[in-house]
């Protein structure tokens, strides 16, 4: 199975994290975040690769999620379709990105975004595929 994703992720306090070597140091407000990515040859591996804690510093998103703070909570996904640019060109019209993040493969100014709370981000996925006519998939963790 193949296709797109976004990791609703909980950061229960501020923390300032190395996010690899060409980001540095990045600040993180507590809250919640939506991770935008895709997994083209297996997205089952890639949302396992996500939620385990034992794995080899690869991508942006592995030294967020690795933070001692931060915990999946939902992960909202499709398949088949590449729709990652997508999702984050509608997020980045609706809250802050956090600037290069997961983005160094294409041309968006983020895919990593900030959210107060769950309920908005969570909608607001929903929404952005909804303005793609995509369907989607919940799993709760």
């Amino acid at each position: 199975m193949k296709g797109c994703y976004c990791l609703i992720i909980y950061l229960k306090k501020f923390s300032r994290i190395k996010i690899g070597n060409k980001l540095g140091y990045l600040e993180f407000k507590r809250g919640i975040y939506v991770y935008v990515g895709s997994a083209m040859n297996s997205l089952d591996s890639r949302l396992k690769r996500h939620l385990s804690d034992e794995k080899k510093m690869h991508w942006h998103i592995d030294y967020l999620l690795k933070n001692q703070n931060s915990k999946i909570l939902e992960i909202i996904f499709n398949c088949d379709k590449k729709v990652e640019c997508d999702i984050s060109r509608y997020l980045s019209t609706k809250t802050t990105g956090i600037n290069d993040f997961g983005c160094s493969d294409c041309n968006c100014e983020s895919h990593l975004y900030y959210f107060k709370n769950k309920k908005e981000a969570i909608e607001q996925v929903k929404n952005a595929y909804d303005s793609i006519a995509v369907e989607y998939n919940f799993f709760k963790i």
